[in-house]
């Protein structure tokens, strides 16, 4: 039995550790590459027809700040169209129509675009309005975002340069950062993919993926790619892949920036991990074998390979955490002294990870040596929701299929703000919670074991587990009956 645990933990941890090698290798190319510059561009001397979608679907709160911001945007009246993908089935319809008839009155081209029903959900919503969208581009915004006024007039000029640029996306920033712990965390998260992941990917000459949200696409891009498609979570990434296949080219913008609320409540978090997650899984099914039949350089397929892949870390993260008790009691006994040594190369994995994220927040951050003591809560919370991402991964890769679960959003900005009191808020606790707690008192149990032991470098990583699982555990709990106390 000893080998066999043996055995499995060394596996799991060969998984995680390749995965980290590859951070090292994004850091690499991240330091090689800092001071490459996307090429300066032109400011428009004609204004193209650009066409402004906001897929929207039961947003009260958010909707009008939304269209707001899509109406200010500077841009000439006759040159912007914007649509109102509006699969809303609660007031948001009301509410969304009075915004309408306000913009229009004052000479915009906005429409409210309904549909009777909800097939292909966000997908279904896009592939829609581009039947009757007028642009030759094509802006993307969700329902959390908020545009700045400039946005057009920095991203358009790029199409300009090269005929087959098909997209331009710009950077998420964070209007609700300091709200708790819970967005401070999360900021981190989507910065390391922003600013480390995508600049990386986009100036190494790897493929990167619009992120469904605050980039434009040319309208032939989309339409030559096969248009938006409803078979996975993730029509965004699917649509990414498909048209780089096809030739076409991407820019990412690092400097400019969108600025978004970040989810304030977890188990609407869950929701949207969720989504991603299984989405990438389902995309990963879908295109590495197109990937790997492509003419494409052999370093490209496999950083692609790593791109859409790299969510199956997350069973093996709980599965490491579920040995790491035995082998306490393997390791006081005294055997097998050598696998434990041979297993401490593994901790460079975790080192790997600090850099990344160390970098992400340097770039942008004039506060960044604050921002990194929130490094040990961010790796005890991708601890915590690896029970809840592991079930996407399985999901995705057995094909079970769910339907589009929006993440909803509250208007949140600062400390003042509550979202307890909206509509929306989840109310279900998800099985994984079970799990989740199950999880906690077992690390509990061996984080008492080590120090009873004194196996005391096995600590650390066991509070990692510990904290992760009673964070998302507890907090989901608490969330949801505060959510039922609304009812």
């Amino acid at each position: 039995m000893a080998e066999f645990i043996l055995i499995a933990y060394i596996v799991s941890l060969t998984i995680l550790f390749i995965f980290g090698l590859h951070g090292f290798i994004m850091i690499y190319y991240y330091l090689k590459f800092k001071d490459k510059k996307t090429p300066a561009v032109q400011s428009l001397d004609e204004y193209p027809l650009v066409t402004v979608q906001l897929p929207v679907y039961n947003e009260r709160y958010v909707v009008g700040r939304l269209i707001d911001a899509a109406c200010a945007m500077i841009y000439p009246k006759d040159k912007l169209e914007i649509q109102l993908l509006d699969d809303s089935t609660d007031e948001t319809v009301n509410v969304v129509s009075g915004f309408i008839e306000k913009y229009q009155k004052l000479g915009f081209d906005i429409k409210h675009v309904r549909r009777s029903n909800r097939q292909g959900f966000k997908a279904g919503a896009l592939k829609e309005g581009l039947t009757t969208a007028r642009g030759e581009f094509i802006a993307i915004f969700d329902a959390d975002f908020v545009p700045r006024q400039d946005f057009l007039l920095k991203t358009i000029p790029h199409f300009n340069t090269d005929p087959k640029i098909g997209m331009v996306q710009t950077r998420w920033e964070h209007l609700n950062f300091d709200y708790s712990l819970l967005t401070r965390t999360q900021a981190m998260a989507l910065d390391g993919h922003f600013v480390i992941e995508q600049a990386v990917r986009n100036k190494v000459g790897y493929f990167i993926n619009f992120n469904g949200t605050a980039g434009v696409w040319r309208k032939n891009t989309i339409e030559d790619a096969g248009n938006w498609q409803a078979d996975t979570l993730t029509e965004d990434l699917d649509l990414s892949y498909r048209a780089q296949l096809r030739g076409w080219r991407f820019v990412y913008l690092n400097d400019v920036t969108s600025p978004a609320e970040l989810p304030s409540e977890i188990n609407a978090l869950k929701s949207q991990q969720f989504r991603w997650t299984k989405g990438a899984i389902e995309t990963a099914r879908k295109m590495l074998p197109e990937v790997w039949r492509s003419k494409l350089p052999l370093k490209i397929k496999v950083h692609a390979t790593f791109h859409l892949t790299n969510n199956l870390v997350f069973p093996f993260i709980v599965l490491a955490g579920i040995l790491n008790v035995p082998l306490v009691f393997i390791k006081h006994a005294g055997m097998h002294d050598h696998y434990f040594t041979f297993m401490s190369v593994f901790v460079f994995a975790f080192i790997g990870s600090f850099f990344f994220y160390l970098f992400s927040q340097k770039d942008v951050y004039k506060d960044w040596q604050r921002r990194l003591f929130l490094f040990p809560v961010f790796m005890a919370g991708s601890m915590g929701f690896a029970v809840n991402n592991s079930r996407a991964v399985l999901e995705g890769l057995f094909k079970k299929k769910s339907e589009f679960v929006r993440t909803p959003k509250y208007n949140i900005r600062d400390k003042k703000d509550s979202w307890t009191d909206k509509k929306y808020v989840p109310v279900k606790i998800s099985s994984t919670v079970v799990i989740e707690i199950v999880l906690a008192v077992y690390c509990l149990f061996g984080v008492i074991s080590s120090v009873y032991f004194l196996e005391l470098a096995a600590v650390p990583f066991q509070l990692l587990f510990l904290l992760g699982f009673s964070f998302t555990s507890i907090l989901s709990i608490k969330h949801a009956f505060v959510a039922r106390g609304l009812r």
